[in-house]
């Protein structure tokens, strides 16, 4: 019973369907960034390359033993470095969009706990840091008068 009550508490708490949301996101997002470099990076990388397709590019340490009948007997053993190549840029541009939209999230929350910014409406628990913040060196003021 002590294990059901921890993962209710662990479901209840939102961290489970926060990860839940984040797994979801990122495969959709994987499937965005697979046709972006399949379909937008690589026709115009191999059309600067006279036409070669980098998923087929590998070098061959053993070739295919095949049968008098042309079935194969083993198959070829080969270094897929195209596909790695490929890999990488999807890396190369998972990371660049992810730093782009990290970016992006940061200059908006900045800009939305900035209280003195009158442009966006600033979060209850900012306002209401700022104007603590703001009695307290009042009161700070006042204080070190009565002292003098």
């Amino acid at each position: 019973m002590k294990l059901f009550k921890e993962f209710k508490e662990f479901a209840v708490k939102g961290n489970m369907m926060d990860m839940a949301i984040g797994i979801i996101i990122g495969a959709a997002f994987n499937k965005v960034v697979d046709v972006l470099v399949k379909q937008v990076f690589l026709p115009p990388l191999s059309l600067l390359t006279d036409g070669v397709n980098f998923n087929d590019k590998r070098i061959i340490l053993k070739d295919p033993i095949t049968n008098a009948d042309g079935t194969i007997k083993t198959d070829e053993v080969a270094i897929g470095y195209g596909a790695l190549g490929e890999a990488v840029v999807d890396f190369l541009i998972i990371g660049f969009t992810v730093f782009v939209i990290v970016k992006f999230l940061n200059k908006l929350r900045n800009k939305a706990q900035d209280a003195t910014d009158d442009t966006v409406a600033t979060p209850k628990d900012i306002e209401l840091l700022s104007k603590l913040t703001t009695l307290m060196e009042e009161q700070n003021k006042l204080l070190k008068l009565n002292k003098k």
